[in-house]
């Protein structure tokens, strides 16, 4: 079961690191898609009845025959397969890939706002040390 975290509590490092993580994760995911949808372009009337390879795993395949090009089996999720026309499928993969581009896009405000407040950070901390220089030059200036 995922994890739930609560970003706002989260240092600008493990944001980053978080949102890394997020983004390959979507991006693969999001791939997957856009080729799979991108097969669907082959399934025409011209392809029907032509030798090909399925995949059984990522490395496997065995020969097969494409004998229906009007309809597909899509993987919907936790073993789960929905038969779908080819354009139906097209608008799912198309939703799907919508859908991830819109969350990789929810994680950019949170770490904008978290740089923003760490450069504010950095420029406090760059002001206490060009103080403390000034002053530690005073005293030695007043001591000799």
């Amino acid at each position: 079961m995922a994890q739930s975290i609560n970003i706002t509590e989260l240092h600008l490092p493990q944001l980053e690191m978080l949102k890394n993580q997020l983004d390959q994760e979507l991006k693969v995911v999001q791939t997957k898609y856009v080729e799979a949808k991108d097969c669907l372009n082959v399934l025409n009337k011209s392809n029907e009845g032509k030798e090909l390879h399925v995949p059984l795993k990522s490395s496997m395949y065995v020969p097969g025959k494409l004998h229906d090009v009007e309809h597909v089996l899509i993987h919907v999720g936790t073993g789960y397969y929905v038969e779908k026309t080819a354009e139906d499928a097209k608008d799912f993969f198309k939703r799907k890939i919508d859908f991830l581009t819109k969350q990789m896009e929810k994680i950019q405000p949170a770490l904008q706002e978290k740089h923003a407040m760490k450069q504010a950070v950095m420029e406090m901390m760059s002001q206490k040390i060009q103080q403390l220089t000034a002053l530690g030059a005073a005293q030695a200036t007043a001591k000799a």
